[in-house]
């Protein structure tokens, strides 16, 4: 039982100081009790390796063109604003509504590209780029390609039906 509780408390101080994600898993024994402990580590670089990925992935395959990408990281940028903008054929690939951008926007929000303006009184509409979306562009400082349709299709199922 100490070495148990050791190595939990162990995995416990490895998570805070380098957030690795950690999971404890225990097996049963015949009287239903947890004999033993496992903790597995995941490398941080390889959780990064596969956010950098997807998002990749995501950027290429909405409609959004590298100017709006280069827009949000130069100054905050709203999905009224953009739907309201005369220059949108410049920042999509087609004309987007109001809900639709939004909705966009949040998808890439949570995949980590862009985050919510913070302003005095708290969260505004406006989103800019992340450090992780300025590293998801670095391959594309021009143009971004579109995507082939396998990868259109992994997209739509990871962001509308993520636990299939």
């Amino acid at each position: 039982m100490a070495a148990c509780s050791k190595r939990r408390r162990l995995a416990g101080d490895a998570e805070a100081r380098s957030n690795i994600g950690v999971s404890v898993r225990g097996e049963e024994n015949e009287n239903g009790t947890d004999s033993t402990s496992r903790v597995t580590l995941q490398d941080p670089s390889e959780l990064t390796k596969h956010a950098v990925r997807r998002a990749r992935q995501a950027v290429r395959c909405l409609p959004f063109q590298r100017s709006f990408y280069r827009n949000v990281e130069e100054e905050a940028l709203s999905s009224s604003e953009l739907v309201a903008g005369s220059d949108w054929p410049s920042q999509t690939r087609r004309r987007l509504n109001a809900r639709e951008t939004e909705d966009l926007l949040i998808w890439l929000i949570q995949l980590g590209v862009l985050r919510r303006e913070v302003d005095g009184q708290g969260l505004t509409e406006r989103v800019r780029l992340t450090p992780l979306g300025r590293e998801v562009l670095t391959p594309w400082p021009e143009t971004l390609p579109s995507a082939g349709l396998g990868s259109r299709l992994a997209h739509w199922c990871r962001r509308h039906r993520p636990r299939w």
